[in-house]
């Protein structure tokens, strides 16, 4: 019997550089498909930013084909600004992967830290360097952009929580589950 395959797409949002990072779950084994990153640092307005995020990353969506998508959540600070900015970024991923009626769970970055290293205050130096050993990532494949190895955190954090039954399964992941979950609020 050939081993179950899924796949599940990590990003970590941005509106300057968003990571992301695929990775393929072979049975129990994952290995990494692809990482990097999606630069709009040259793109001053604000607007055309998400309209990029979402094309890009329906690209991502439709070259890999994802069973599940996992996101960063925006990390909570005293910058209102940039909590926004993320938000949106994070929200315009989340549209590309429901549009594909894609499942999307999200994870808090001490958590996706936790997961990896055991250390939630771990720097991002160190959940390169776990994810590199982890996933036998050769040191020629790592970008310089934190964003990337951040993202493909973020996947296999959930990758580590999909046999888990404390994991929430009554929230939706998608927009189908919500319109089925909630037909007495959505005409």
């Amino acid at each position: 019997m050939r081993p179950v395959e899924k796949i599940i797409l990590g990003i970590d949002p941005g509106t300057n550089v968003l990571g992301y990072g695929v990775l393929k779950v072979e049975g129990r084994k994952p290995s990494m498909e692809t990482m990097g990153v999606i630069d709009l640092r040259r793109c001053t307005d604000v607007y055309l930013k998400l309209g990029r995020i979402h094309e890009r990353v329906l690209g991502i969506i439709d070259a890999f084909h994802p069973d599940e998508v996992a996101i960063e959540a925006p990390f909570f600070g005293k910058n209102v600004q940039s909590m926004l900015k993320l938000g949106r970024a994070q929200g315009v991923a989340i549209a590309a992967a429901i549009s594909r009626d894609i499942p999307i769970s999200e994870y808090a970055p001490l958590k996706i830290k936790q997961a990896i290293t055991g250390n939630g205050q771990a720097s991002k130096e160190q959940v390169s360097a776990m994810l590199q050993r982890l996933l036998h990532i050769p040191q020629e494949s790592l970008l310089p952009f934190f964003d990337a190895t951040d993202a493909l955190g973020a996947a296999y954090c959930h990758y580590l929580q999909m046999g888990r039954p404390e994991k929430a399964s009554s929230a939706p992941h998608s927009w189908a589950a919500f319109v089925k979950q909630n037909a007495q609020r959505v005409r």
